[in-house]
């Protein structure tokens, strides 16, 4: 059972006190976590209120089958932006078919940590190491508060290509005109949170922020929309651009179905049709595609023009309001002081309802109650191009979550078992499936706060879960006035936290190229934003390729004595070398990646040592040897015999002289030529290859230094 459900080790000596105190840290987490699941679901492309359906089954599931007692799972905000990512490409955010490929995607994602975990695999996650981590945080933490930039002036843009040219579009959007009381909001939001982390650290900041900004926001009509049929706007320009943009949604719209008509015929009756046949169909589908590719560049340059159209207001005689473009509206009564714009997404405008927006955007409507529990719709085509990127968003959330639970491990000194961690959190994504999940992750934010709430077990996260279903049930109504600039601003002031620079700069003092691989991996993710699996892509194969070449060329090192009376590297020391002795260490397994290289380093040897008598190889750090390496160094020992000169070993341990027995290596190389340890190899060999030699001090019996070494 113990094996199975952590909560059976919770409950031993499990008393009134620890009971309390997890309710207590369980309700303070889920003051957290209720507003920023709803900013991360934004984030993630989804409706807001996706965020609190992925906060009430996985916290509780990742602490009853996870190994951490204090780890809060829900939405985090790299996972969200990674599922935005991978969504974007294959349908409209928001749109039923994004919706339910994110819950696809939270499936997907849990069966694979799933699984990882039942086979013991967790360290598979070392294959991202931490300089690609450090980078790929980094920037996924600027694109993330970027991302946020236009919630917080009130502004809309189209999705871009790349996350730079949204950056442009969204500066020029604000200086054409920006919403004030939209920045307003974001700004009190900012000190609030702000203010209380500092002047109140225990207490719920970010609740703190919400229910400010939504009083004001109720009070003050921040809201402010309205219905109107199209003959109310006083612009001929207007009505042009809105009837060139709904007859170009319509054009694309038909040649979608009739594309996907010729791509169903192909599908269906290829085995009945002629050559030519398909290919004329092939041909037409791809003809259409490129028109729709053209229409699509079409209506975003509508959406662009309606978009910049802002408006004036007046009430005429029968108190119907009728809007002018601003500074066109001489001569009628004066307007009510507000500027309108029209609201335009990615479907035809009805004329006779067209919405106008006189205020900031909110929340809105939160369905009320649990979301009905079923199986995410199964559609392979989907699936295959999910799994790729299945593969990133498990490790890396993985890697997060894991990363947080040794954090407070260290603290508590609870015992951390990576394998369980997986189960853990591969269950609550599956189970969080069936209530309309979107992918989540282990939060250290949240986490922090279990831990310094005085969370005793995870029995905190079945208090947190059971919170939010209070709040789905009954309290859904009060977040409808919570404006969008504000959960733009929660997303901001918890992606400072990824922020770390100091990680580049430690993992360039540890080695340069850790942190080369930091920077490019950093540099990579921004530059290909919003596809930010090549930056991790990058990032994971530099440092395979550092591993392969450091496997390929291991240290090989020639060995002198130094005043401490042990050998070491004559170089790196500044020490002379044996004129006819030359003590080789070999570092690293030897096999086919690197057998050729340790036969090029001992030729070498052979013809810059001219007086050279002996070889003998320190094997204590060769930890395996394959049968590559077997073969390397077989030839090696007839090519220096060879050559006269005699070669032997020293502290070959067991694994490798196993191989040496069963390929008889060890008669051609000789029992009596394998010695226990190094100075005892030199000790047997010392006189016979000194005698008659002209080395008064030898290296490795006296320290003697070069002339050039300080």
């Amino acid at each position: 059972m113990k094996n199975i459900f952590s909560h059976v080790e919770w409950l031993q000596g499990y008393g009134g006190t620890d009971l309390k105190m997890d309710i207590l840290a369980g309700l303070t987490v889920a003051l957290v976590l209720i507003p920023q699941s709803m900013a991360y679901a934004e984030l993630a492309g989804l409706p807001p209120y996706y965020g609190l359906y992925a906060s009430f089954l996985p916290p509780m599931i990742a602490a009853l089958f996870g190994s951490s007692r204090q780890l809060a799972t829900g939405p985090v905000a790299v996972v969200s932006l990674l599922t935005a990512a991978t969504l974007e490409p294959l349908a409209t955010a928001g749109s039923q078919h994004y919706i339910a490929y994110a819950i696809l995607l939270a499936l997907l994602i849990g069966v694979f940590q799933f699984v990882l975990g039942v086979l013991k695999l967790g360290l598979v996650v070392n294959f991202i190491s931490h300089p690609v981590v450090n980078g790929f945080t980094n920037a996924a933490a600027l694109i993330i508060a970027s991302s946020q930039l236009p919630k917080l002036f009130g502004v809309h843009i189209d999705k871009t290509p790349h996350h730079y040219e949204m950056i442009y579009a969204i500066i020029k959007a604000a200086g054409h005109y920006m919403h004030w009381p939209t920045l307003f909001m974001a700004a009190l939001a900012f000190v609030t949170m702000y203010g209380f982390k500092r002047v109140l650290p225990r207490a719920p900041n970010v609740l703190a922020a919400v229910a400010a900004t939504t009083v004001l926001s109720w009070s003050l009509g921040f809201e402010n929309n309205i219905a109107v049929d199209i003959v109310a706007v006083h612009s001929e320009q207007v009505k042009q651009a809105v009837t060139k943009y709904n007859n170009t949604i319509g054009s694309i719209t038909g040649m979608t179905e009739k594309r996907a008509e010729l791509i169903q015929t192909l599908n269906v009756d290829r085995a009945a049709l002629d050559s030519h046949v398909i290919l004329d169909t092939r041909h037409a589908a791809e003809r259409i595609a490129l028109r729709i590719e053209q229409y699509k560049e079409d209506a975003a340059d509508y959406r662009k023009q309606i978009r910049s159209f802002l408006f004036g207001a007046v009430r005429d005689k029968d108190g119907v309001l009728a809007f002018y473009p601003i500074n066109k509206n001489a001569g009628h009564a004066e307007g009510d002081g507000r500027i309108w714009r029209l609201k335009v997404g990615n479907t035809p405008l009805q004329t006779g309802r067209l919405q106008m927006i006189g205020g900031g955007e909110v929340v809105g409507n939160i369905p009320r109650g649990l979301p009905s529990f079923s199986l995410p719709h199964i559609d392979y085509h989907i699936i295959m191009h999910l799994l790729p990127f299945v593969v990133i968003i498990s490790l890396l959330g993985f890697m997060e979550a894991i990363s947080v639970a040794k954090a407070m491990a260290a603290k508590t000194g609870q015992r951390l078992d990576p394998n369980r961690e997986l189960i853990g959190q591969g269950l609550a994504n599956i189970c969080g499936s069936v209530t309309k999940s979107y992918p989540i992750s282990g939060s250290f934010s949240r986490s922090a706060v279990n831990l310094q709430s005085g969370a005793v077990s995870g029995l905190s996260s079945v208090f947190t879960s059971l919170t939010v279903v209070v709040v789905l049930l009954v309290l859904t109504p009060l977040f409808y006035h919570l404006p969008q600039s504000v959960l733009a601003a929660i997303i901001m002031m918890a992606v400072v936290g990824l922020i770390n620079v100091k990680g580049f700069i430690h993992a360039w003092q540890a080695q340069w190229y850790d942190g080369a691989i930091s920077i490019i991996t950093f540099m990579c993710t921004l530059a290909f934003a919003p596809h930010l699996d090549r930056g991790i892509m990058i990032g994971v194969g530099l440092s395979i390729l550092v591993f392969l070449y450091k496997s390929m060329r291991p240290k090989i090192v020639d060995l002198s004595l130094d005043v401490d009376r042990t050998l070491h590297d004559a170089v790196a020391s500044g020490l002379q070398e044996c004129r006819y002795i030359d003590v080789v260490r070999f570092d690293g397994p030897l096999f086919f990646a690197n057998a050729s290289y340790l036969e090029d380093q001992i030729r070498n040897r052979r013809q810059s040592k001219s007086d050279l008598k002996h070889i003998i190889i320190s094997a204590g750090s060769i930890s395996d040897i394959d049968s590559s390496g077997e073969e390397a160094l077989s030839l090696t020992v007839d090519r220096v015999r060879s050559a006269g000169i005699d070669i032997s070993l020293s502290a070959v341990n067991r694994s490798v002289m196993k191989v040496f027995r069963q390929t008889h290596l060890l008669v051609k190389i000789g029992e009596d030529h394998i010695y226990p340890t190094i100075e005892k190899a030199i000790s047997a060999i010392h006189a016979q290859t000194h005698t008659g030699g002209e080395e008064i001090n030898c290296p490795l019996t006296s320290v003697c230094r070069n002339s050039l070494s300080t």
